[in-house]
Parts: C-alpha cells; structure tokens; sequence
C-alpha cells in the first residue's frame, strides 16, 4: 500500500526534511582575543547585521573588552553554519554555547542585529544577573543570561525612546 501525500509541493517537503522552517535560539558566551585589538568593532556589527539581514537572523550582542554575549535565531539550517563560522572566527575564544533551543517565536524580531554596551551606569544590572560585579558571562546561568540581555535590551530602548523626546 502506497501512501500518497497531496498538496505537498517537493520544495516544501524538501524545506522541512532540512529544518528550515524552524526557529533556533542559539546563545554563547566567548572571550575577545586581544590580539585582533585593532578590528574596529562597529565594521563587525555593521557586516554582522548585513550578512544577518539577508540570512534571516535576528539577534542581540552584549559586548564589553573582555567578552562576548550573543543570542542569535533564524532557521535551523542557518544558525548551524553560523555556529560553525564563529567557532573558526579567530577574533574571540573559548565559544561556549550557554543555550540552543526550537523556539515557536523569535524573541529579537525586531533587529538583524541589536549591539548592546554596558556603561558605568549598567552596573546595577550586572550586580543583579551575575554572581560577581564586574561583568562576567561564564559565570551567569543561562536564565541569568537572558533575563540580563532583556533588561539590557528594554534599557537601552527606553533610553532611546527618551532621547527622541528630547
């Protein structure tokens, strides 16, 4: 007995055996490599949201001189090539992904890439996340990770929205 399947396009079929239509939430931790000190970090952000843009990837980076915090989504397909791709990306070390998860909905839809700093004035955040003051993913879980990229992220949009009414 053979099962037919109809109104499903080959192309369609094709798609989902590969998992392109879902969502991963990839989120790591990794270490700036000093030696690249003269990279200018906005060149990266900006090639960074035009190569995410065009890939579907939405994400947010936290960055400070010591480390990277990044939480990346966009399909399955996707997100594992650019996985494979930072591991070789010699301007940090020591990746560890703190979480890769199917998600229903993107959380950072908004941007192909959103560059998070922290300020003097964001120790308060670092404070209640991480379980020291000075800035230091490796030591945060991951729920800490992402409550303190959200509260970072919603800091740093409500300081824009109060500066545009200004």
């Amino acid at each position: 007995m053979a099962l037919e399947l109809t109104g499903v396009s080959e192309k369609t079929d094709a798609n989902s055996h590969h998992g392109e239509r879902i969502i991963l939430r990839l989120t790591y931790v990794s270490r700036y490599n000093t030696d690249n000190a003269n990279i200018e970090v906005a060149r990266i952000l900006e090639q960074a949201q035009r190569n995410n843009e065009r890939n579907g990837i939405t994400g947010v980076l936290v960055i400070n001189e010591n480390y990277f915090l990044q939480s990346i989504e966009g399909a399955r397909p996707v997100v594992n090539g650019l996985l494979r791709e930072l591991i070789k990306d010699d301007r940090h070390f020591s990746l560890q992904i703190v979480e890769c998860r199917e998600v229903e909905q993107r959380r950072w839809d908004k941007w192909s890439m959103k560059y998070l700093t922290l300020s003097d004035d964001d120790k308060e955040y670092v404070l209640k996340f991480s379980a020291s003051n000075e800035f230091n993913p490796y030591l945060m879980s991951t729920s800490q990770i992402m409550l303190f990229i959200e509260a970072l992220s919603a800091l740093q949009e409500q300081r824009a929205s109060e500066q545009q009414e200004t």
